[in-house]
């Protein structure tokens, strides 16, 4: 693992997510996947685009991208959990990984905001 541990949860979480989609065989579930994947993968975008922010105030609007999307991310998990287009033990195990990215991000936020 590198030194920064968001980085590598979401590049992670994004794999996960992926291989997720790829391997849902459910008809009629495109649009679920392709939100999901869509969501999911932007997490991780967002916070490595963050990297390289202009500023301060860019960095954090990038990281609060990302929050909102993990946000996203949780919803389409837990209505495909919910029509059955996945099972609750890859549900809980893709949002365990979300939520604890989307703690990291909170905290993140909160640091870049309160440090001058």
């Amino acid at each position: 693992m590198s030194e920064n541990k968001l980085l590598d949860l979401s590049f992670e979480f994004a794999v996960a997510i992926v291989n997720l989609v790829d391997g849902v065989t459910a008809p009629k579930s495109a649009y679920m996947t392709d939100q999901l994947a869509r969501a999911g993968t932007s997490v991780g975008a967002n916070i490595y685009e963050a990297q390289y922010a202009q500023s301060k105030k860019d960095f954090v609007a990038k990281l609060e991208i990302a929050l909102k999307e993990s946000n996203e991310t949780s919803y389409w998990l837990k209505l495909m959990c919910e029509t059955q287009r996945i099972d609750t033990a890859t549900y809980q195990c893709a949002e365990k990984l979300c939520g604890n990215i989307r703690r990291l991000l909170i905290a993140s936020c909160k640091t870049a905001k309160e440090y001058k």
